[in-house]
């Protein structure tokens, strides 16, 4: 058991896996999900303060950013995520796009009480989030996902969905053929069973019921698409706009739907919502779940789920994580903070050379 006073709880990617392997990859997609909606639904802004996140953005011959997303659960914690995005990894040094870590610190002493590899842990956080805004936004009866890109995040996305939801066919669509053809071995583990077909943008809004787009398209590329008919009840999952500037959906369609944002302050500077009037945005997400009977015909019409990706989030997956790797005794204990004997004296471990020895 870790010595929350004075050691400091590392868990690396390998350490990731082991608790998903030794839990369960869906019982732990269930309880996230589970946990995500209880946190959201007993959120309180006096009692947890979360800013809007901060970092460096850069355009280079390798663009992208490096962020801080952090949340403060007052009198407990601090959790703090930082996040590399980087559209060329996979194709210049073979890594995701993502790479994170996150830290939580107790607030009571400042102590480092844990840090975790995050780029599996955003990943699940990210496709559960979506995972609980469907659920509550999309026709409960939703039976066709549509995936419009599919790189690392679409993995996620369709295992939490389905989870919640009972899919029949799942129709993807990726600029990159290579990415489209190894899309059903990617998900051969999660053993859903489901009639997977490619097709076009236009297909995917007409047919689906449910779509996630998570792609890549750079800063000032989008629109991914413009004048497309939709399904007149579509629930879409925007998880790829994170960029000022970057945007996936056409403002034609975000003005025929209900656009709910996780973290509005944070989406109307690099979410979907950039592209909209205040009075065009609908709820956030906590406000939505938090008074969800104030909204009754949502699920019949076409909504918007802007997914900027907010730390409350990180905060609830971390949390999990460390529960998990104390209960399977996972992980590595460190002494990673200089604690002197004399908590007065940061020289400590040279005074004892200075007393006189007595003969």
């Amino acid at each position: 058991m870790i010595d929350n006073t004075r050691n400091t709880l590392i868990l690396t990617g390998q350490h990731v896996i082991d608790i998903v392997e030794r839990f369960g990859l869906d019982p732990l997609m269930d309880l996230l999900i589970e946990r995500l909606t209880i946190a959201i639904e007993g959120y309180q802004p006096n009692r947890i303060e979360i800013p809007v996140r901060s970092g460096f953005n850069y355009l280079s011959e390798d663009p992208g950013l490096i962020e801080w997303m952090p949340v403060h659960c007052k009198d407990r914690e601090v959790v703090i995520k930082v996040v590399g995005y980087h559209p060329n990894n996979p194709a210049t040094f073979s890594v995701p796009t993502i790479l994170s870590s996150i830290y939580a610190y107790d607030t009571a002493s400042g102590h480092l009480k844990g840090i975790a590899d995050g780029v599996l842990l955003t990943a699940l956080r990210t496709g559960a989030a979506s995972a609980v805004a469907s659920r509550y936004m999309a026709h409960p009866h939703s039976a066709v996902l549509g995936l419009i890109g599919c790189g690392a995040q679409s993995v996620t996305q369709l295992h939490a969905l389905s989870r919640v939801f009972s899919f029949k066919q799942v129709i993807i669509y990726d600029k990159d053929e290579k990415v489209m053809q190894s899309f059903r071995d990617r998900i051969a583990m999660l053993q859903l069973g489901l009639d997977i077909i490619t097709a076009n943008m236009e297909y995917i809004l007409l047919y689906s019921d449910i779509v996630c787009t998570g792609t890549s398209i750079g800063v000032g590329e989008g629109p991914l698409f413009t004048g497309i008919r939709s399904n007149p009840q579509i629930h879409i999952n925007a998880i790829g706009s994170d960029f000022p500037g970057k945007i996936e959906l056409p403002p034609d369609l975000l003005r025929q739907a209900l656009v709910c944002p996780d973290f509005l302050e944070q989406a109307l500077i690099e979410g979907e919502c950039q592209q909209l009037r205040p009075e065009e945005i609908g709820p956030d997400w906590v406000t939505l779940i938090q008074n969800y009977h104030a909204y009754p015909d949502i699920r019949n019409s076409r909504s918007v789920f802007d997914s900027t990706g907010w730390a409350l989030e990180d905060q609830v997956v971390m949390q999990l994580f460390m529960e998990l790797a104390e209960k399977f005794n996972i992980g590595l204990e460190v002494a990673l903070e200089n604690i002197s004997e004399d908590a007065k004296n940061p020289y400590h471990f040279l005074y004892s050379e200075l007393i006189p020895t007595r003969h």
